[in-house]
């Protein structure tokens, strides 16, 4: 007999759909540890407990989440739970979370790239555009943390794409974060180039560009390494980069802009 939103199960419901919707804001902002106790509360790693209907639509918030933990093993039993159930035959939705949780859980790269592509190859996986962003990021997310630097650059920048077009700033952050850690200079989010260096973060930021260390910049400028370290600090995101490597490109771009 199903339960009314006042009974122990219709509350139930409530509760798990209000976990999953924190679940996906802790993973948008990074804290896996976070989304694992939320999700492992409504079907711990391993199983999918009878009459749970949200086991079926958080097992993916819980892999994603076991594996960013190194909990392996909970994230490979739940795939192997996955399996058994056979959630993916449900709809394309879920065969694409599925697969990309495959993916996630391989024991070697050339099976991961196997799974990935296989994941990305869902029929009608356009249909779910949030689902399939996801497996974009996640997949450009395996590629960065592989060394593929420029092969990870196309999933993550359709990832981020589509993130924007919904409207979904947390999980666009968390592609640009991606996207800057393999290289790529961004503009400003709001579509404006990165905001004005000072006269003083332009010379620094020309120095470091030079080869200079943190150390050498200080003496030059007659002002203190950590006072160079926390202009850099402040220049990096003016200019859509992650780090002192990519300065010399990014004040081209900027002057070439």
């Amino acid at each position: 007999m199903g339960g009314s939103p006042a009974s122990p199960r219709g509350i139930r419901g409530a509760v798990h759909c209000a976990q999953h919707v924190h679940a996906l804001a802790d993973i948008a902002d990074g804290d896996f540890d976070a989304a694992f106790g939320r999700v492992s509360s409504i079907s711990p790693a391993g199983t999918f407990p009878p009459y749970v209907a949200h086991a079926a639509w958080v097992f993916f918030e819980l892999v994603e989440a076991a594996v960013r933990t190194d909990r392996r093993a909970e994230a490979a039993a739940h795939v192997r739970a996955l399996r058994e159930t056979n959630v993916a035959w449900l709809s394309p939705r879920l065969a694409l979370l599925a697969g990309c949780a495959e993916a996630l859980v391989a024991d070697d790269d050339a099976e991961a790239a196997r799974l990935f592509a296989k994941a990305l190859a869902t029929p009608d996986a356009e249909r779910w555009p949030f689902e399939l962003a996801r497996v974009r990021l996640a997949h450009g997310e395996w590629l960065r943390r592989s060394r593929a630097l420029s092969d990870s650059k196309a999933p993550l920048t359709a990832a981020l794409k589509t993130f924007q077009q919904l409207d979904s700033s947390a999980w666009a952050e968390r592609a640009r974060k991606e996207l800057r850690a393999a290289g790529r200079v961004l503009p400003h989010p709001d579509g404006r180039a990165g905001a004005v260096l000072t006269a003083q973060e332009r010379e620094i930021a020309e120095l470091a560009a030079s080869g200079l260390t943190n150390k050498q910049i200080a003496e030059r400028l007659f002002i203190s390494h950590r006072t160079v370290g926390a202009h850099l600090y402040q220049i990096y995101p003016k200019l859509g980069i992650a780090s002192r490597v990519a300065l010399r490109d990014a004040l081209h771009r900027e002057d070439s802009g």
